[in-house]
């Protein structure tokens, strides 16, 4: 197991033991303390403690050499994982939303809630803190080891830090102010509801695009042209194909030469141009080059 699974798997199952711990405690003090914001951020918290196994899982069989069968390797697996946690959240957000938003329409129609307790607050106060440390280390290692689902992860450790301040919130204004304001607890709920799926929505939307084939970005595009164009021997270019496999970059190229130069020169040429272009966009970037050869009086 290489280095950078492991960082991957220690991060995420820091995150796993945690996030059952605190689903536990939130889901006691959801029931005890009265509190359906809190019973929804349990919820949100389950799903998390999911999600780490996904990208356990995933993240070590993304981490394979290429076989037999994925003669590019095994990196869209760690896509497959970020969009099942996209997806999961989406789910959670579904659930979040539903039930508060049940709970606003039986307020509306008469029915008193009941305010929460001050255990709710303590609890939520707690979930905020842990979960925001949970989110700044599992960020800096997923940067670290370039791992876009551990970094999706850790945002989803975000979104439940946030999700409990919305929680807090709603707790705080039901217990302080009372009467019919205890409505705020379940309005919470639907509010954090509602950011959950923005962002399942930011985090899914590039993996669906990269499982699509989608071409990587103008800028990346343009870097590459500029490679292309400023290596030594590369009169123009065409046929440029690009797309995302994991955190790696693939690349197929065809580039025009001076017909009067030899193989050898040719294939120095064109090893120069995998050269330049490993060397910005990273080592395992899978590369192939055509050579054709051209006039260098018919180059515009």
């Amino acid at each position: 197991m290489n280095d950078r699974v492991k960082k991957a798997q220690k991060v995420t199952w820091i995150g796993f033991f945690v996030n059952i711990l605190l689903m536990l405690i939130k889901l006691l003090a959801g029931i005890f303390g009265r509190s359906a914001a809190m019973i929804a951020d349990a919820v949100h918290s389950l799903s998390d403690f999911a999600t780490d196994l996904v990208v356990v899982f995933f993240v070590k069989i993304a981490g394979k050499d290429s076989d037999q069968n994925h003669r590019y390797g095994h990196g869209k697996f760690e896509t497959f994982a970020t969009l099942i946690i996209s997806f999961s959240l989406l789910l959670a957000a579904a659930g979040i939303c539903y039930s508060g938003i049940k709970k606003i329409i039986n307020v509306i129609s008469g029915e008193i809630l009941q305010p929460p307790t001050y255990i709710a607050l303590v609890v939520a106060v707690l979930s905020i803190a842990v979960k925001e440390y949970l989110f700044r280390y599992t960020l800096k290692i997923g940067k670290a080891i370039n791992s876009q689902a551990v970094i999706a992860n850790g945002w989803h450790h975000r979104s439940d830090a946030l999700s409990s301040i919305g929680t807090l919130l709603g707790i705080g204004g039901a217990i302080f102010i009372g009467g019919s304001w205890t409505v705020l607890d379940p309005l919470a709920g639907v509010i954090v509801g509602v950011f959950i799926v923005r962002v399942a929505f930011k985090m899914g939307l590039p993996s669906i695009n990269e499982l699509l084939e989608t071409a990587l970005s103008p800028e990346t595009e343009s870097k590459i042209s500029d490679i292309l164009t400023n290596t030594p021997g590369v009169l123009t270019y065409h046929n440029l194909k690009t797309r995302k496999i994991g955190n790696d970059y693939a690349i197929d190229v065809h580039i025009k030469l001076d017909q009067n130069i030899s193989f050898i020169e040719s294939h120095d040429i064109a090893t120069n141009v995998e050269k330049n272009l490993c060397d910005c966009f990273g080592g395992n970037t899978q590369i192939n080059i055509h050579t054709e050869p051209i006039n260098p009086g018919a180059v515009p």
